[in-house]
């Protein structure tokens, strides 16, 4: 999608790709603190506490994205 495409779109539907890329990244931040949580654990990364301050960070972006923004078309 070209920049003009985006402009011509109507703003309900720039909000509802702009949450659903929102949650997207959310997700993907999430599940790779996981996936380095895992690691750390697994002793394939040094572990200085990380493991459970991931972990925590990984819940924090969980709520602060479902409190914040919500589902895609659950108004």
């Amino acid at each position: 999608m070209q920049p003009a495409d985006w402009k011509m779109l109507p703003d309900e539907i720039q909000l509802v790709l702009s949450r659903e890329a929102m949650r997207r990244a959310a997700d993907t931040l999430a599940e790779h603190a996981e996936m380095l949580a895992a690691e750390m654990e697994d002793g394939a990364l040094r572990d200085r506490g990380g493991p459970d301050a991931l972990r925590l960070f990984a819940a924090l972006v969980r709520t602060t994205h479902d409190e914040g923004f919500g589902q895609v078309g659950h108004a």
